[in-house]
């Protein structure tokens, strides 16, 4: 089992902690469930007895009696034989209805150190209920990075392009990696997906229109990278037969954000040093997604770097945004504490027309902090304060 360790350092000063909440939340199959017993683990493995720990997976019919925050509250309860402090894991909890005031009601025993997950917004601060307002630190789990596909797999230096163009075409969700042959790999991925629709999509989000709801979401991805525009998803479902109103298309695109299969991501000015909300793009959580909604047969080279290099910005704690300038565009603007960093991508930089036109979109930024240009390329080709940085050594790097 790879152990997940990034994650882990994030939240083991919080094992013993009954005063708040800890929330790991994300897109589903991308390893939660593993996370929470490499904390039980971990826990256990610090002399906390079996009894103290209480573990429910609310996928389990065997829990669904459990409907609503009473039921919750009092079925912990009644499993507590002692005066010790209990650790109480409970996975997929949005199933619960009003889940936060069950889970308040055992907080304010201060003897309960609670750890959650769930699959949609729900767990996030946008959603949650005053109930847990304040209460509670939480913690975004990604699928497997390319650093833990390496790990997970054991490859070897010399095979690191293969890989990369392997989860360019799979996507890194850990469990496909179980599976050999692509007729596996794609029902799994379909799986995942399909289960995402049913149990996020139409149950919870009450969205009843999935034929538009995916036809949105192949656009989106079909599109990725480039500046969002409503008018032109309207057109395109229009030639799709597909017609819906404004609000419904922002509502379906809420939607695909909010259960993590796609990533909205502003644009910051940076001259104005202002964050825009308006031209946005969007991201993959999982390229996987791209080989069972879109009917693209080739791979976009640029794209999926582009992707792979967003999402691993966010699980080394960056928030990101688009840069625009007053010339154009950066890829990506990348913060983290006072921390700033530029950051152009590029699949390769072997043309002199391409070097310039990446290292030339600097040309309208003249502050001191760090610019790169990320690319698949072995030669360094940094010039005028401008690093330029091979993909492998971004990706296998913890710091950036």
């Amino acid at each position: 089992m790879l152990i997940r360790e990034k994650y882990l350092t994030k939240i083991r000063d919080f094992y013993n902690e009954t005063s708040l909440i800890k929330i790991i939340y994300g897109l589903r199959r991308s390893g939660k469930s593993v996370i929470l017993t490499q904390i039980m683990d971990e826990i256990k493995q610090d002399g906390v007895n079996e009894e103290q720990i209480i573990y429910i997976n609310f996928e389990s019919l065997d829990y669904s009696f459990i409907k609503n925050a009473k039921d919750l509250n009092d079925y912990i309860k009644s499993l507590v034989k002692t005066k010790n402090k209990y650790y109480v894991f409970l996975d997929e909890i949005q199933k619960v209805e009003e889940f936060e005031k069950g889970i308040n009601s055992l907080r304010i025993t201060d003897q309960f150190s609670i750890f959650i997950t769930g699959s949609n917004s729900k767990m996030t601060f946008l959603e949650l209920s005053t109930d847990l307002s304040g209460r509670y630190v939480s913690f975004r789990v990604l699928p497997l990075s390319f650093k833990e596909v390496v790990e997970f797999t054991n490859t070897k230096k010399e095979d690191y392009k293969k890989l990369l163009l392997d989860i360019f075409q799979w996507g890194s969700l850990p469990q496909r990696f179980s599976f050999n042959n692509e007729s596996a790999k794609l029902n799994y991925i379909s799986d995942v997906y399909d289960s995402i629709l049913l149990k996020d999509v139409v149950e919870r989000l009450n969205i009843k229109d999935v034929t538009s709801f995916n036809k949105i979401l192949q656009y989106v991805l079909e599109t990725e990278g480039k500046e969002f525009s409503a008018n032109n998803v309207l057109n395109y479902l229009k030639t799709e037969h597909h017609e819906i109103a404004n609000d419904t298309l922002y509502n379906y695109l809420e939607a695909l954000c909010s259960t993590f299969i796609m990533n909205k991501v502003y644009r910051y000015d940076i001259h104005g040093k202002s964050v825009l909300k308006t031209l946005n793009k969007y991201y993959a959580s999982d390229l996987g997604v791209k080989k069972i909604k879109t009917n693209n047969k080739e791979l976009n080279y640029s794209n999926s770097l582009e992707n792979i290099v967003y999402n691993d910005l966010l699980a080394k704690g960056y928030e990101v945004y688009i840069g625009k300038t007053k010339k154009g565009e950066v890829d990506f603007v990348a913060t983290k504490n006072k921390d700033l960093k530029y950051i152009q991508v590029c699949y390769t930089l072997s043309s002199e027309e391409t070097r310039e036109r990446e290292f030339g979109a600097y040309d309208a930024i003249n502050d001191a902090y760090s610019k790169y240009v990320i690319s698949l390329d072995e030669e360094d080709y940094s010039k005028n304060g401008i690093k330029h940085i091979n993909i492998f050594e971004f990706l296998m790097n913890d710091e950036f």
